[in-house]
């Protein structure tokens, strides 16, 4: 039976008109002409559309000859790759899927590199993430993170005002695609980046619904709470800004070099840069250097020869092709490059930091008090999972925590019930006040300041870090649970918390909101969620009314917050 679908990756082009001769324009003429590509201009689909094909041929294998000196055997086998690429122009805007090496006649500066991404954190479950791609500022450093089974956001650290997430894969929300109409109940998953690689119909009137389905969304549907983060770090654009690091940079560039210029693998070539054994670089210059590996010394000597005012130009101009073969031709090329996109370089206005990365600048710092924000807000809820009564004034913490688990069955109150710190057995550590049948940690604490905040959030990374880490710590926690429960609550020996609850009484604050929280615990508390959240352990935050002449007796559903995951 015909499937229905195929996987393919679309991406949206920039700056091309939705005519075909403006599409054909749009590509590379040379590299057509030296690939033999044949161009078709297709007319089942009824909107404008361009079809470029062709086949790339090795008469011989480039393993063949030395693998013939080092055996003695000859053997020639040929090599042939394809490409296919379909530009076709939908609602005013022009779209291009690549078929097998087809993304390679696609100039990389028409993409609009968060087409992908833009689908990806509005339509992917943020609990069901397969896989993440990120970068972070002035660390010239790319992660990648594979979870095959999926997995919340929080999990794979990639939360992070410093962190530019360039690609994520998971599993979608049920949405109206052709794939989601044939494989109703299975799950559909899709990889957003630069390009949106998805299943997509084959019929011409399923893939047009296909593609104006995803523009839909990426226009009017608004992120994931939990992947909106992705967000909040964006190029900067404006013009003035542009221009001054411009020119401090060429200015750079015009000298010798001192070591603050340092070399990235663009974003979306990491797996080509896995693959190349040589690179092909040709900066202002008919000839090209063929080299081993990246060689940024060449790189910033050629921009060094160029004129005042024409550094950045003739980087952005220049290219470096990853190939498989140090004798490559067209067949062996596995991507082409600006060369700007290879170098990370630091440049401050005044007291603002920016870091050039993939050839766009992006300043530090600029989206921290929003993420921190963000951060805190997203541990208030207004449904709390647990409710605390009133602290009376003048209670002590240790009188209040006994009378919480006194007045509640399966409660064990563990204030001062401390276990050994395994890094000095003369020390000891409280893991909480309270323990929850479900196996929720509970912190208390009545705060005046920032002060006590930071300890009672020190604390809770120290409980978690020492459950997970040690054993010892494991065995006579679960221990004392067991005899201060009289048996009632036997957690088991390998007991690791999933949650973490603080409760919080801020005295003389009528309401504990994101807002009364003070300001440096904002940044602790922040930190600390994040911290845990790569752990595996969510953190919630709930009020707990103060009880005393001049306070009514209020409940925690309206002074607290409830749980949710950090990102």
């Amino acid at each position: 039976m015909a499937s229905n679908t195929a996987v393919r990756t679309v991406y949206r082009l920039s700056g091309v008109a939705p005519t075909p001769d403006a599409m054909l324009d749009a590509l590379d003429h040379e590299l057509l002409d030296r690939l033999g590509a044949e161009p078709h201009f297709p007319e089942t689909l009824g909107v404008p559309a361009v079809y470029i094909t062709c086949g790339m041929e090795h008469t011989e294998a480039p393993w063949c000859e030395p693998m013939s000196r080092t055996t003695g055997i000859m053997v020639t086998e040929s090599v042939r790759r394809t490409a296919a690429v379909l530009l076709l122009a939908v609602d005013g805007t022009v779209y291009a899927i690549g078929c097998d090496q087809g993304y390679r006649l696609i100039p990389d500066h028409l993409k609009d590199k968060r087409f992908g991404l833009s689908f990806a954190i509005r339509q992917m479950d943020p609990n069901m993430i397969r896989g993440a791609v990120s970068k972070s500022l002035g660390q010239s450093r790319t992660d990648i993170s594979l979870v095959p089974g999926g997995a919340p956001v929080p999990l794979l650290g990639i939360r992070d005002h410093s962190r530019i997430v360039r690609s994520l894969g998971g599993y979608l929300d049920d949405l109206p695609l052709t794939r989601s109409r044939y494989m109703r109940g299975k799950a559909v998953s899709a990889q957003g980046g630069c390009g949106l690689r998805i299943a997509l119909g084959i019929e011409p009137a399923a893939l047009l619904s296909d593609v104006r389905t995803i523009a839909r969304i990426c226009r009017e549907d608004i992120p994931h709470q939990e992947l909106e983060f992705v967000d909040h770090i964006v190029p900067v654009s404006d013009p003035l800004t542009l221009d001054a690091l411009g020119q401090a940079l060429d200015e750079r560039l015009g000298r010798p070099p001192d070591g603050r210029i340092s070399v990235s693998v663009p974003s979306e070539h990491h797996t080509a840069y896995a693959e190349a054994t040589t690179y092909i670089t040709q900066i202002n210059s008919t000839g090209a250097l063929r080299s081993d590996d990246f060689d940024l010394g060449y790189v910033l000597t050629r921009a060094r020869l160029a004129s005042p005012g024409r550094r950045l130009k003739v980087l952005r101009e220049g290219t470096v092709t990853l190939a498989r073969d140090r004798r490559a031709g067209a067949v062996d090329a596995l991507a082409v490059t600006s060369a700007l996109t290879w170098l990370e370089a630091p440049v401050s206005l005044g007291s603002r930091r920016f870091f050039l990365m993939d050839g766009e600048w992006y300043e530090v710092g600029a989206a921290y008090v929003e993420e921190c924000r963000a951060g805190v807000a997203a541990l208030f809820s207004r449904s709390p999972s647990l409710s605390l009564p009133a602290w009376g004034d003048g209670e002590s913490e240790n009188t209040y925590n006994n009378r919480v688990a006194d007045d509640r069955p399966g409660w064990v109150c563990l204030d001062t019930k401390n276990v050994v710190n395994p890094l000095r057995p003369r020390d000891q550590v409280e893991i909480c006040d309270l323990l929850v049948p479900d196996g929720t940690l509970v912190l208390v604490k009545r705060a005046a300041g920032s002060g006590p905040l930071s300890h009672l959030f020190s604390q809770a990374r120290v409980a978690v870090e020492l459950l997970q880490e040690s054993a010892q710590v494991r065995a006579e926690f679960t221990a004392k649970v067991a005899r201060l429960s009289g048996g009632k609550i036997l957690l088991p020996d390998d007991f690791t918390p999933k949650r973490i609850v603080l409760a919080v009484l801020l005295k003389n604050r009528e309401n504990l909101t994101p807002e009364s929280v003070f300001g440096f615990s904002q940044i602790t508390i922040a930190q600390t969620a994040k911290a845990l959240a790569v752990r595996g352990v969510t953190v919630e935050v709930i009020g707990i009314p103060e009880d005393n002449a001049d306070t009514p007796r209020l409940s925690s559903c309206h002074v607290g917050a409830g749980a949710a995951v950090l990102g």
